[in-house]
Formats: C-alpha cells, structure tokens, sequence
C-alpha cells in the first residue's frame, strides 16, 4: 500500500472523496491526485494495461506541450499542461511501487540526497567561488556517484539538437573546450567550404552534421539555447506563413499560378 494512502479505504470510499467538492490544502490535493490515479489504475481498462515504456512516448508529448504554453505565456494552458505532466510522473511512481520498486518517499528522498550532495559549497563547508569551478566540481561529485563517464546521462530520447549542447556544456565544464568565439567561427567557415566541394552523399552528411555540431558550438559561447532559439525561429517562421497564406487567398488564386518570384516578393511583404 503507497504511503500517502490509508489502507482501510475502498475504491469506492477513495471515488467519494476524489469527487467530493470542498476546500482542500495543497498536501489534500496532492492526496486527491494520487487516489485519483490509483482509482484509475484499478478501474479503466486503458489505464490498468499501462506500462513505464507504453507511456514514455506520452510523457514526453506532454512535456513538450508544456514547452509550447510556456512559449505561449498562456497562463491557462500552462496551468492545465503541468497539471497533465504531473499525472504522468505520479503515474511512473504508482507503477514503480506496484512491482515493489520505488514509492514517492524514495523518490523525494532520492532527489534530496542529490541535491544536497551536489551543492557542497551550500549544505556543507567546501567554498566553490566561480561559476566554472561550480560546475566543474558538479561534474566531479556525478563520477562520485558511480557513473562511468562524464557524458553518463546525456538521454538519447532528446532532440539532437539539446543533446549536442548538453554534450558540450559538460565536456567544456571541466576545460575541455574552444578557446574562443573566434576559433569556432573559424572552424565553422572552414566547414561550409568543406560542405561545399562534397559530392559524396554520405560524406555531405557526416560534414553537414559537423557543421550543426560546430553552430551549437557557438551558440554555448553567445550565450544562447540552439534549442529554444530554432524553435523561436520555426514558430515565427510560421506566423508569418500564415500571412502569407492568407494573402494568396484573398487573391483568389492557387499556389500554382505563383512564380517563384512572385512568391518571394509576397514573402518580403509579409515579413515587413
């Protein structure tokens, strides 16, 4: 039986209480949430045929919704999103300690324990001054806790894009890294004239994956997420896509009656 729920409540006793409207205090809603999950777990036949990895894919549509109200700053959607991921993490954990793996209790106390170790500059009396030897001494205590490698944890389920910049953010944590802002510029140019003289399929995509991997390279020493700045990039790509789809259809015309200079001119309209 989990720990936040008493073991002399029924289904049907966990049902009333779920549906019954009164004021309740956060630690009763967070109760709610998870009798609700268990309710489900037991009773809908979708739910009950779950599992951790039927449901990863889920979890990470989820997350990426969130993202998207964030970049929305809709307050509303937003509030509904993290609510959606949060079912989905207490569904991991109800699973977890259905085969006796792990409760909410482990889980906290795991993540706790991480915390404090990690921060020994905060919890304890070790004085870590600048930010580079912050994260190098971060990196240092992650190999203290058993991982084999710096690059242990980088998750493949990441878009390519944010797992380049992970991987470079942690080798560059511990000085392994370009010299300057110029250097990757250099090495950039150096590798779109490489791209350039390529006929080879293959190799085209080897150096074009060089090349991606170098832009990441500098938007680390610009200061900039290559992740969110693409995405920045493709939604007011499509904003302004929109418009001018809305344009070629106030003109009563098909996509195949524009030229390619025409639409180009009705592009530069639109982005003005």
């Amino acid at each position: 039986m989990p720990w936040f729920m008493p073991e002399k409540k029924t289904i049907e006793q966990l049902k009333a209480d779920i549906i019954l409207q009164k004021e309740r205090t956060q630690s009763e809603q967070f109760e709610r949430v998870l009798s609700l999950v268990k309710v489900l777990r037991q009773e809908c036949p979708w739910d009950r045929k779950q599992t951790a990895q039927s449901l990863a894919h889920l979890l990470l549509e989820e997350s990426y919704e969130l993202v998207h109200a964030i970049d929305q700053q809709n307050e509303v959607e937003l509030k509904k999103e993290l609510g959606d991921l949060f079912l989905h993490l207490c569904f991991q954990v109800m699973l977890g300690e259905e085969h006796g793996k792990f409760s909410f209790a482990d889980v906290f106390e795991a993540l706790c324990q991480k915390l404090i170790n990690r921060h020994p500059h905060i919890f304890d009396d070790i004085s870590v001054d600048r930010k580079r030897n912050v994260l190098k001494n971060w990196e240092h205590l992650k190999l203290k806790e058993g991982r084999q490698s710096l690059l242990d944890g980088v998750p493949n389920a990441m878009s390519e894009l944010l797992r380049a910049y992970r991987v470079q953010k942690k080798v560059s944590n511990i000085g392994f890294d370009w010299s300057s802002c110029e250097n990757v510029l250099d090495k950039l140019a150096e590798d779109i004239e490489k791209l350039k003289k390529i006929a080879n399929k293959e190799a085209q995509e080897e150096e074009f994956g060089n090349l991606l991997f170098i832009i990441v390279n500098y938007s680390r020493f610009i200061g900039v997420n290559p992740e969110d700045s693409l995405r920045k990039a493709t939604n007011k790509f499509m904003v302004q896509f929109r418009m001018m789809e809305q344009k070629v259809q106030e003109s009563g015309l098909g996509w195949e009656k524009y030229t390619s200079a025409e639409l180009d001119v009705l592009w530069q309209q639109t982005k003005k």
